[in-house]
């Protein structure tokens, strides 16, 4: 379950978001109040049947950070390739995915970039599991690559 409210962020204004965000429908809304401590894209397969498309651009903040502020989502829980639970958040009334919560890393959570109510702000540093891309998928060539996970 994703913490609600931190009680240390009660009160701030609308503008101390750094990202905010939901789902197409709008029954589940969140905010963040942290700077992102990675965006990239994945190529993996898992992330590329979560969205549907060619990859993932994921938007890691500190779980701390976040606020789910309306709506329950509803969680599909997967093996990494590592042998790690990796839990996607997503929208049971429209379908919208919103988040992916990696138990190896349970500090953090991750955001669908698509998701944010100003997708602008991502800006992605590398494509991860290029081994993986779709030949049809045109990466951007000044990222940085690697073929899984980086250590």
């Amino acid at each position: 379950m994703l913490a609600t409210v931190d009680q240390s962020l009660v009160g701030l204004a609308m503008s101390d978001e750094v990202f905010s965000g939901g789902c197409a429908c709008g029954a589940i809304r969140y905010g963040a109040f942290g700077q992102a401590r990675y965006m990239g894209n994945c190529h993996c397969r898992d992330c590329q049947q979560a969205t549907g498309s060619a990859y993932f651009p994921a938007v890691l903040i500190k779980r701390s950070d976040f606020n789910l502020k309306r709506g329950e989502p509803s969680w599909f829980e997967r093996m990494s390739d590592s042998g790690h639970a990796m839990s996607h958040g997503f929208c049971s009334k429209c379908g919208s995915p919103l988040f992916l919560k990696n138990e190896v890393n349970e500090g953090a959570i991750m955001l669908f970039a698509g998701s944010l109510d100003d997708p602008s702000l991502y800006r992605p540093s590398r494509n991860i599991y290029v081994n993986s891309a779709q030949h049809w998928d045109f990466m951007d060539s000044s990222l940085l690559k690697s073929d899984g996970m980086p250590r």
